[in-house]
């Protein structure tokens, strides 16, 4: 058998090479991309906890009757998430593509953007829950990081966004003001909370589908 020449063995260690720094790279990635979604989880989480802290606090603030008179109203209310084409329950939730959880959990967040001035200027002005002033940057900084997750995903592809219909974000959705300003700072409180789950909830699964773990349970 005749030796390989060294042109051949020389041709073979690049590739090698190669293989090895693509690998590398792609693990790299993949790490990056791990990152960020445990970031992102945690930030949620973080707001979801605060939201159910501040709605607790009202409540507790509250007279017996004026928390009566809540239990009866809110039921009835709408929150702007309610008119969006989203996943309704469990099932729906683990059947939806990581892309569309993420393009979900990114419009829920920018919905808040705004109304989230008036929730801090509630808060401080009746709560007691830490730098309420900083929930709109907590939602700035989490909606960059989805957006980045979101990029991540295309790689490389068009943002041709299906969700491009949905009514959100309505900036005054939650910004007008009715005949009872209690009703509407709870509502304001409550539809925050419920929100906050939901895109919680929505990372959860989305970071589990990027694992392609088939038992993504809630």
């Amino acid at each position: 058998m005749k030796n390989k020449s060294p042109s051949f063995l020389l041709l073979a260690l690049v590739l090698l090479s190669v293989v090895l720094v693509s690998l590398l790279v792609n693990q790299g990635r993949a790490s990056d991309n791990q990152r960020l979604f445990n970031n992102a989880v945690i930030r949620v989480q973080h707001l979801h906890q605060l939201a159910a802290k501040m709605i607790n606090d009202f409540e507790d603030s509250l007279l017996p009757e004026e928390r009566r008179q809540l239990s009866k109203i809110f039921p009835l209310s709408f929150c702007n998430s309610d008119y969006t084409e989203a996943p309704t329950g469990k099932d729906e939730t683990q059947k939806s593509s990581m892309l569309k959880l993420l393009r979900i959990s990114f419009r829920l967040i920018e919905s808040w953007e705004l109304p989230s001035q008036t929730l801090s200027g509630t808060v401080s002005n009746s709560l007691t829950v830490g730098n309420p002033n900083q929930i709109t940057e907590k939602l700035a900084d989490l909606k960059m990081g989805i957006s980045v997750l979101i990029k991540g995903c295309l790689d490389g592809q068009p943002n041709m966004d299906d969700n491009d219909s949905l009514p959100l974000p309505f900036e005054d959705f939650y910004l007008t003001k009715g005949e009872n300003n209690l009703r509407e700072s709870f509502r304001l409180l409550a539809c925050f909370k419920k929100d906050m789950h939901k895109v919680e909830t929505y990372l959860r699964v989305a970071n589990c589908r990027r694992s392609l773990d088939s038992n993504c349970t809630l």
